[in-house]
């Protein structure tokens, strides 16, 4: 009788596809290169075909053809997840119906969750309320058997039973997030009483051009404490995450940080090169770019400087002598 052979961990790749690399090139030639059930996560935030300039993809096609082309590679994803593993999906509001319906309809992608990401710095309109949110979609190929590391304490925050009643039920070890509909943070007097960490409204800023962790050669950036709650839930320490549309490398960056392996698919050479440059910097372990809290990293309105402050203050110091008044070096 034939000894049952031991399944490795993770299925060696074909050539030129290995993990811990950011790989150049059409998403779909690579996931077609990639074995069957060989990858633990997949999130993708691909181009939402509403006009946004690209280096090397145009990003305004007919609907039906932007979405056919989304259920495909979608359906290749569905085929390299392994039956316990995720994908992610972050997409505008444009098509976010239209893409669940697909993943789920034509791929067979399980929903889990439908999470909001509540973002600061949003999108200022005129004719319309303002944009401050992503979709987040979680799927999963069997809704019994995936991983959902729903004991970690990374992932968990505090209940409201422990944090206001004193509840002697409260688990000590914290909930699960769930969801909420809120002002901005930043707006509340009360901060404690704002958008919490347990509600699945997640609140993290988007990476804005001021930010230490922006990378300023991709416009789009995925925020790293926001995919590490994704990574953390979503996967285990080993655990091969693959982003088919790798961008400013933010998935990647985290993964890697977190002790996963990793892999990315970038259609831009100038793109997939600031990205390998970015994780070649970086070491599992590493700590993440950007506040635990966004809540408490918030500068608070109520401390803020007034235009009326302001213009005050320019006047007292304009009537003040100007002896007294600091002058310019060499004057």
């Amino acid at each position: 009788m034939a000894k049952a052979r031991k399944q490795p961990t993770s299925p060696p790749q074909p050539s030129g596809v290995a993990p811990n690399c950011i790989h150049q090139g059409d998403c779909l030639e690579l996931l077609a290169r990639l074995e069957d059930e060989s990858v633990d996560l997949a999130f993708a935030d691909p181009p939402f075909n509403i006009g946004f300039k690209y280096d090397a993809y145009h990003d305004r096609h007919e609907d039906e053809a932007y979405i056919d082309w989304c259920a495909d590679w979608i359906g290749q994803l569905h085929r390299v997840l392994r039956p316990t593993g995720s994908f992610w999906l972050a997409i505008g509001d444009e098509f976010a119906a239209d893409l669940r319906v697909a993943a789920h309809r034509k791929v067979g992608f399980e929903p889990r969750n439908w999470v909001v990401w509540y973002y600061t710095f949003g999108q200022n309109c005129k004719r319309k309320f303002n944009r401050s949110h992503v979709h987040l979609f979680h799927f999963v190929k069997d809704q019994e058997n995936h991983t959902f590391n729903a004991l970690d304490p990374q992932v968990r925050v505090p209940s409201a039973r422990a944090l206001v009643y004193g509840d002697s039920r409260a688990n000590p070890i914290g909930r699960l997030p769930d969801d909420t509909w809120i002002l901005r943070p930043q707006d509340l007097r009360d901060t404690e009483g704002a958008l919490q960490p347990m509600d699945d409204t997640w609140c993290f800023s988007r990476v804005a051009g001021t930010f230490k962790e922006r990378q300023g050669w991709h416009g789009c950036q995925m925020p790293e404490q926001l995919m590490a709650r994704i990574i953390r839930c979503s996967s285990n320490e080993g655990d091969l995450v693959l982003d088919p549309f790798s961008g400013s490398g933010a998935t990647a960056a985290v993964a890697k940080k977190l002790g996963r392996q990793w892999m990315g698919f970038e259609l831009s050479e100038q793109y997939a090169t600031h990205a390998a440059k970015r994780l070649a910097a970086i070491n599992p372990g590493d700590p993440l770019s950007g506040p635990e809290d966004p809540i408490l990293s918030s500068p608070s309105t109520a401390g803020g400087i007034k235009l009326k402050d302001r213009e005050a203050r320019k006047k007292k110091r304009a009537k003040k002598p100007v002896e007294e008044r600091a002058l310019p070096f060499g004057e």
